[in-house]
């Protein structure tokens, strides 16, 4: 079999595993995709380690130990986790990894079993031959789509020594951008965005709902703290990663300026605009309201919760001091409450391993420029920034899938991987990975 046959079996049996993280402890499963992959590498020549914080939530690394301990290492953090479905809205099984019409349809076939499964492939071909002159890590991890507490999170902050987080590749990447001019551009996620989780309280007068009259109405509050928040604008992100991203589409050079300094129109971007103006800004998400229990019975207690995103530099105070300027008046009466509170992280887009990305695109999409971007969700490579290490997602589709159009299959119904963008990531990884390990002289 080759190498891509390899991947492609792989993946069916990591889709069909089902792990699905419903964001609670139990869930998850991940035991599953561990046990498959053990399996995948029996019979290799790898150091094996799993880890298990909770029952049933296993990660599972392999390394291929290098010859040249002066050699630079690489790590391949691939997640086996994939989020719940709406079985009722997709037309095939989400977990039958059925191939149709050129695609691979099931949950997590984009987000991001193919490129979980390419990594492991390339990691056991490496593993079959002679050693590589620097260590090679494949992680397969738990829970990322819960931001990593039991997995990556976890691993960091318990056995931070297990393996190298010097130079990481994870998801996700290798999609195009719609330049002006029709000339083409591949993206490489450098950074992510931070989290800012809040949950903002007020207080209210309680009551019987039938006399209503002179009451201080929680409900009341919390749509008035909901109106005054919706109406936010953060300051435009000012970094390189944003100007770079806006030169990359070629505009004329003034909807170019308006747009790097935030004040041009963002329908320039036409199916990324909704992406362009979420790299530039910190974002604001109404998510959650809550308010009484009964329909007779005034509550005394309501509170919204946001997702928030902080963009690089973001600080926890600014976002409260926003958040408070944005209440004005009622600042004094909303209790504000920090969730899940992490700063953005971001790699340079240069030094060894990045160069050897820039080089793989070149010959492979070598009339492509190479464009760095980050992601507006979150992903295990953040934890390796966090440790000094630099981090980059890094796959690669066809053409045809714009940046847009690969992001839309992220979490949708009827998730679907072309099978020619499995085709070009496993060649993307094989030459990426041979070329910065290498073998052994």
């Amino acid at each position: 079999m080759t190498l891509y046959d390899d991947t492609l079996s792989l993946l069916q049996a990591l889709i069909r595993n089902a792990c699905v993280n419903d964001f609670v402890p139990d869930s998850g499963h991940e035991y599953r995709n561990a046990d498959t992959l053990a399996e995948f590498f029996a019979g290799t020549d790898v150091k094996v380690e799993r880890f298990e914080p909770h029952p049933g939530r296993v990660s599972i690394a392999f390394t291929v130990e290098g010859t040249d301990p002066t050699a630079e290492p690489l790590t391949l953090l691939g997640h086996t986790d994939v989020v719940p479905v709406d079985a009722a809205k997709w037309t095939v099984d989400p977990f039958g990894a059925e191939i149709i019409d050129g695609k691979i349809y099931g949950r997590g076939s984009v987000d991001m079993l193919f490129i979980t499964a390419t990594m492991a492939a390339v990691t056991r071909d490496i593993a079959r031959r002679d050693r590589p002159r620097g260590t090679l890590t494949f992680a397969g991890l738990a829970d990322e789509e819960a931001r990593g507490g039991f997995g990556a999170k976890w691993i960091v902050e318990n056995r931070p020594d297990a393996f190298s987080w010097k130079n990481c590749l994870s998801e996700t990447g290798g999609s195009h951008l719609p330049v002006a001019d029709g000339s083409d551009a591949v993206v490489v996620n450098v950074g992510e965005k931070g989290g800012a989780q809040r949950r903002l309280s007020i207080i209210g007068d309680a009551g019987h709902a039938s006399t209503p009259y002179g009451k201080d109405f929680a409900v009341v509050k919390i749509a008035e703290v909901a109106r005054r928040i919706a109406a936010i604008e953060p300051p435009v992100l000012g970094d390189d990663v944003w100007t770079g991203f806006v030169e990359s589409f070629r505009f004329d050079p003034a909807t170019q300026a308006a747009l790097i300094d935030g004040s041009g129109d963002y329908a320039q971007f036409g199916s990324l605009a909704a992406y362009a103006h979420a790299l530039s800004h910190t974002t604001f998400s109404q998510t959650v309201l809550h308010a009484g229990s009964a329909i007779n019975v005034l509550p005394s207690h309501a509170y919204l919760e946001m997702d928030i995103r902080p963009t690089p530099g973001a600080t926890q105070d600014g976002i409260d001091d926003l958040l408070r300027a944005a209440l004005g008046d009622l600042a004094s009466e909303v209790i504000i409450e920090r969730l899940i509170s992490e700063p953005a992280t971001v790699s340079p887009a240069e030094g060894p391993l990045w160069d050897a990305i820039v080089d793989t695109y070149a010959e492979l999409v070598p009339d492509a420029a190479v464009v760095p971007v980050s992601a507006t969700g979150g992903s295990d490579l953040r934890f390796g920034r966090r440790l000094g290490g630099v981090g980059y997602g890094f796959a690669l589709h066809a053409r045809e899938r714009d940046m847009a159009s690969a992001n839309r299959e992220l979490h949708s119904h009827d998730e679907a991987l072309h099978l020619e963008d499995l085709r070009l990531t496993v060649e993307a990884y094989e030459r990426l990975v041979n070329r910065f390990v290498g073998q052994a002289q």
